[in-house]
Order: C-alpha cells, then structure tokens, then sequence
C-alpha cells in the first residue's frame, strides 16, 4: 500500500474517532470531523488507485 494512502486512511480514522467524541460530548464541531473523514477516505482510495495502476503493465494497441 502506498505510504500516502495509509497516512490518508490513519487520518480518516482519526477523524471518525475525534466525530464520535465531539457528537457524544453534544458538540455540532463533529460535523467538520464527519467532512474530514470523508476527504481523507476520497483521498486514501485515489492513492491506493494511482499506486495499483502504477504497478500494472501498460497495455497499448
């Protein structure tokens, strides 16, 4: 797995984590958390993605 794939997927962890807290803690600052995490997964996919067809050969014709 790409390195930046995993530093992408430990902070959409981080951020699920920080959203349950702030929504059990009665604070609508979760919803940013909740945003993040859903930019960092995009962000993890596109690179695990770009890595996978880094590795593929290259079909022409």
């Amino acid at each position: 797995m790409p390195r930046l794939a995993l530093y992408a997927l430990t902070v959409c962890v981080l951020a699920v984590a920080a959203a349950v807290i702030s929504f059990v803690q009665g604070s609508w600052l979760g919803v940013v958390w909740v945003m993040l995490a859903g930019l960092s997964s995009n962000m993890a996919w596109y690179y695990l993605r770009r890595g996978r067809a880094a590795r593929r050969p290259e079909v022409t014709g």
